[in-house]
């Protein structure tokens, strides 16, 4: 009976052991051939400079792996923000016969259809930087109640808790990353009871569109404290208020050239200060890496937490040097680092950071 204690003991044991180390050799990139394999990008939208740098560097990073050897090729396709019409080049990339499809959804409801054809067709699909909610999807996304957080925490480090009123800018109205941004603001400004909501306008991502937006509502607005942003809104709203003669508030960039050059003339001008942060383009690159390792045999989990760029006053002359003219603060994500960003999301630890250039 001891006898048949101890083996079953040791039997367990030997399991245990070869548990743990499937589980460390899960660590790193996974090498399982993928060099059969086709990745397409489906983008909801491609009308800004963002989305735009998103898909080049999807492309650049397409175009390395496959001449490593990694992956057959990719291809891209943009739906001008029609979820119909994207649905349709969903259905046409199955037919296709991609092994992977990333999305970047414009609803996070209506494609869900679609994500599951690819799915029930053997196919990968990694939803990123919108709110899929199709749960056969991966979804590779920001924390956007930090975001927010991170914005209101900088605005209470300048003005504290005195009284404050802040005007947020929103992305594109129905989009499922414009939605939870917005709920992750309202969740954090539970945190400041002294500040005031008291505007709110669409911005589209789009420098011209947020400066019209803002202009059109600033009339019927008091003095405004913080101006809350999803990316590429920052200048269009610096300039909103200085062509209503208004002293510029807090204006969380958005890390684009523009935004971030208006924000170095203010500051060697008046010393102006703010903060910026958002997603990266090429956050597209961590999708596509997530789902090369998904291909690859790689235990990839079913959320992957990207960290957010954020630029700091001493570190904006460095970064402002990294972005051409008219472009956004961009950083490659290669195949290793995301291994690293999927490892550290495996085991709950602190996500790796993009440092500042020296």
């Amino acid at each position: 009976m001891k006898f048949g204690l101890l083996k079953t003991a040791t039997a367990t044991l030997l399991a245990g052991t070869i548990f743990c180390g499937a589980a460390i050799a899960q660590e790193g990139v996974a090498s399982g051939d993928t060099s059969g394999k086709k990745i397409a990008f489906s983008n909801s939208y491609a009308g800004n400079s963002f989305r735009q740098v998103m898909i080049k560097s999807f492309e650049a990073m397409g175009a390395k792996a496959k001449a490593d050897g990694k992956i057959a090729g990719t291809a891209v396709v943009s739906s001008n923000n029609s979820v119909t019409e994207q649905a349709s080049q969903i259905q046409n990339l199955i037919l296709q016969g991609y092994d992977a499809i990333i999305v970047l959804a414009g609803s996070d409801t209506a494609l869900n259809g679609a994500i599951k054809d690819a799915c029930n067709a053997g196919i990968v699909v990694v939803a990123f930087a919108s709110g899929v909610t199709e749960p056969c999807a991966y979804v590779v996304d920001y924390n956007l109640d930090s975001y927010a957080k991170a914005e209101l925490d900088y605005i209470s480090s300048k003005l504290g808790d005195k009284p404050a009123n802040i005007l947020e800018i929103r992305g594109m109205a129905g989009d499922g990353f414009d939605k939870r941004l917005n709920e992750g603001v309202t969740k954090a400004l539970a945190a400041h009871a002294n500040y005031k909501r008291v505007g709110e306008v669409y911005g589209q991502w789009t420098a011209t569109v947020a400066q019209k937006e803002v202009s059109g509502i600033l009339p019927s607005l008091p003095k405004i404290d913080g101006v809350l942003t999803q990316g590429g809104d920052g200048y269009g709203a610096a300039q909103a208020f200085k062509a209503a003669g208004r002293e510029l508030p807090i204006i969380i960039m958005g890390n684009r050239q523009d935004e971030l050059a208006l924000w170095k003339q203010e500051h060697d001008a008046t010393g102006y200060e703010t903060f910026s942060l958002g997603a990266t383009p090429s956050v597209s690159q961590v999708a596509f890496w997530v789902a090369q390792q998904v291909l690859a045999g790689k235990n990839v989990p079913k959320f992957v937490e990207v960290p957010l760029l954020q630029i700091q006053q001493q570190d904006l002359d460095a970064w402002l040097k990294t972005v051409p003219e008219g472009g956004v603060v961009n950083a490659d994500y290669p195949q290793d680092l995301v291994a690293k960003i999927i490892d550290a999301n495996v085991k709950k630890e602190p996500l790796p950071m993009v440092p500042a250039p020296k």
